[in-house]
């Protein structure tokens, strides 16, 4: 018993934590969270912005794709919504603004070919 005493206190003084241990820790953590937000968090919000500005310049006359993959022509603007024609027959579909996911052709590009 007493050797295996002797063993733990020889064993106790030997595991210490560096003094700047807690310090260098959390200097570690805010660099994490830095590149975590230049890299991930950043180009996500100005792809969001791109996004809403080029649904708020929607005109008549763009061809657009949806989200659902459809292809049409803008022939109304509401404030939240659009009436598209697609298709040969010239269907006309209402859809929100927000399952625009591109256009494909702007309303002046079409005119000028």
């Amino acid at each position: 018993m007493q050797i295996y005493n002797a063993l733990l206190e020889a064993g106790a003084g030997t595991q210490q934590t560096p003094a700047g241990g807690g310090l260098v820790t959390i200097i570690m953590l805010v660099i994490m969270l830095v590149v975590f937000y230049f890299f991930m968090i950043r180009p996500q919000k100005k792809q969001e912005k791109e996004t809403a500005e080029m649904r708020n310049n929607l005109q008549v006359g763009d061809e657009i794709t949806t989200i659902g993959g459809i292809i049409g022509k803008i022939v109304s603007i509401k404030e939240e919504t659009i009436m598209i024609e697609t298709g040969k027959e010239k269907t006309k579909i209402r859809l929100l603004k927000t399952a625009v996911r591109n256009v494909d052709v702007k309303a002046e590009d079409a005119e000028n070919d």
